[in-house]
């Protein structure tokens, strides 16, 4: 696993007696998409808010790209390149699309000041935030406020914000949650669309989406890991249609 963007390495998690994940063992390579399915209460969440420095496992540990990013805080983790998308989205309702997409900039970029020591002009920002919503398609919303989108557009635009943040590791939890057909639509071309350096782990019920974007799928179960497979390999896992695929409990 020492060449892995990020690796999870016998991870464990209890809550009392109840144990949420069970000597979970993953590896993304650089640029890889992965997928995180399995039923409800198999520990997927539980295991992305470890990743991303939510919670602290009881055992195991975090690896991004080789370095031991156990014990820190998520804020660090996030310097370090991981971001994370949310199930519920946390925009800024009344500010402008524009205006959420240049603050994620504008932090990042005082995070690179603090490092580079330059520290960009407004006007620098602005047209960053323009170039970044431009490449995303997203253009046509930036002077719309937020409180004014659908809830769909919204998703994508906080896919914006974390790309502001240029990361290597994206962690996606369930993007796709309450989009109808046309937006997922939108959302799949813009996940495709991702750079190809960008690492990808993503937690989705909608297995259409799962089954085009990921390369590489691990199915959990009651907190440990069932199998790893790829595409075809999980599709035609009878463990797989047993436990999840066929009866494919959501939430």
């Amino acid at each position: 696993m020492s060449g892995a963007a990020l690796a999870v390495e016998h991870v464990s998690m209890s809550f009392g007696a109840l144990r949420v994940a069970r000597d979970v063992s993953l590896a993304l390579e650089p640029g890889a998409r992965h997928a995180l399915i399995g039923p409800n209460g198999a520990g997927k969440t539980t295991l992305v808010n470890i990743i991303s420095g939510l919670l602290t496992p009881s055992a195991g540990r975090i690896l991004l790209g080789g370095l031991d990013i156990t014990g820190l805080a998520a804020e660090r983790r996030v310097a370090l390149g991981l971001a994370r998308t949310f199930q519920i989205s946390s925009l800024f309702p009344l500010l402008t699309v524009a205006e959420n997409v240049a603050l994620a900039l504008e932090a990042r970029l005082k995070l690179d000041a603090r490092l580079w020591g330059r520290l960009r002009s407004r006007g620098e920002i602005v047209d960053g935030a323009a170039a970044l919503l431009d490449g995303l398609g997203l253009l046509p919303l930036a002077g719309k406020t937020v409180a004014e989108l659908p809830y769909g557009q919204r998703r994508l635009v906080e896919m914006a914000l974390v790309l502001a943040l240029e990361p290597r590791m994206l962690l996606l939890d369930e993007p796709a949650a309450g989009l109808a057909s046309a937006e997922r639509g939108a959302l799949v071309a813009l996940l495709l669309g991702l750079p190809a350096s960008l690492t990808v782990l993503v937690i989705e019920h909608d297995m259409s989406l799962v089954f085009r974007l990921a390369q590489r799928i691990t199915v959990l179960v009651e907190g440990a890991v069932l199998t790893e497979g790829s595409a075809p390999e999980i599709r035609a896992d009878p463990r797989v249609r047993d436990v999840y695929l066929g009866a494919r409990s959501h939430g």
